[in-house]
């Protein structure tokens, strides 16, 4: 198959996009997938990048390209008005699909797959409507609590609005969170009042609205889910602090245990939160689901992700592994399942 691998960007995700696109790209020519990659955002002067023979794709290279481009990422934006790149949207839709391996703000949250369901063209993932709910942290907040997912006590909060966590029967410790965004980028931790403040001053410098939740310590956990069904739990232990941005991308900083060293009844019930999570938004074929679990066993769903990164550190990837499925099948597992939707 002719794919394009969309990473990239100008969200604040760009270089974990850019990792997850050169390893799904790698491994969909491993199986022998004519697959390209390509930066939605700066796009490309080769409009017969599809075409040109396998053999003289250098991969590396391409990725190196795009990597340099984060530098006038910047002046890029302040320069024009439109996302897409030179020869994004043509390219696509030569392609028999797009792989998205997007992350964050314009490609995680519904844009782009809204623009190629009205182009026609065929791509990776939710649809644009899971895709916009799942990024919202606040929306998805809503949603769990009509369908009875738990998750822990949260408030959510418009810039402007009182931050008084005693207006809203709270009390340290607390996660500040901008409502739109992923990889823990504008996610904060607060133990100490005196960081109260400064963790609303960052969060909200990256969003309008804010989502202010009860922390929950515990233990946590991850759940891919693939055409409705769960795959193997993994516990996350990072081995320093919490699992912030640096623990989740630097190789070594946390341990995945999968599965995770829980016993069946408590597994089968965090796989079925998992599931239910994914159904209560919409999500197919595949998404990822992060729970918190107490001492006493109580589980708290913390989001949905839509498009979980694909990098050498990431989840998804380590689940599959445990059930047989190695990354190049993975990657092109995602693709046929797309394709049928």
């Amino acid at each position: 198959m002719n794919i394009v691998v969309l990473c990239g960007g100008n969200s604040s995700e760009r270089t974990v996009s850019i990792q997850s696109g050169y390893h799904v790209c790698r491994a969909l020519r491993k199986k022998k997938h004519n697959a390209v990659l390509l930066d939605v955002f700066f796009g490309t002067k080769e409009i017969n990048l599809l075409e040109n023979s396998v053999q003289e794709y250098d991969l590396d290279r391409e990725k190196e390209k795009i990597e340099n481009l984060s530098v006038g990422l910047k002046e890029a934006q302040e320069n024009r008005k439109a996302y897409f790149g030179e020869n994004v949207l043509a390219l696509c839709q030569k392609a028999d699909i797009v792989f998205m391996a997007l992350h964050g703000k314009n490609g995680e949250d519904g844009k782009c797959q809204a623009v190629f369901d009205l182009f026609g063209i065929r791509y990776t993932g939710c649809g644009y409507l899971a895709s916009a709910i799942g990024m919202d942290k606040a929306i998805t907040k809503q949603i769990f609590a009509v369908k009875g997912i738990p998750t822990a006590k949260s408030v959510w909060i418009k810039k402007g609005e009182s931050t008084e966590l005693d207006k809203y029967d709270m009390q340290l410790p607390v996660v500040v969170k901008a409502c739109n965004g992923g990889s823990s980028v504008g996610v904060v931790l607060v133990k100490e009042k005196e960081d109260y403040e400064s963790a609303l001053e960052i969060c909200f410098a990256l969003d309008d609205q804010i989502l202010i939740e009860d922390y929950i310590d515990g233990r946590e956990f991850s759940v891919g889910v693939i055409q409705e069904k769960a795959l193997p739990v993994v516990e996350i232990i990072p081995k320093e602090g919490w699992y912030d941005y640096d623990n989740k991308y630097k190789e070594g900083a946390t341990d995945h245990i999968c599965p995770a060293n829980l016993d069946e009844t408590t597994t089968k019930k965090m796989q079925q939160v998992a599931e239910a999570a994914c159904s209560a938004i919409g999500c197919n074929p595949y998404a990822r689901v992060d729970i918190m679990m107490d001492s006493q066993g109580n589980m708290y769903c913390l989001e949905v992700n839509t498009l979980p990164g694909m990098t050498a550190t990431s989840l998804i990837p380590d689940e599959a592994r445990a059930v047989g499925i190695d990354y190049p099948s993975l990657c092109e597992m995602i693709v046929n399942l797309s394709l049928e939707k």
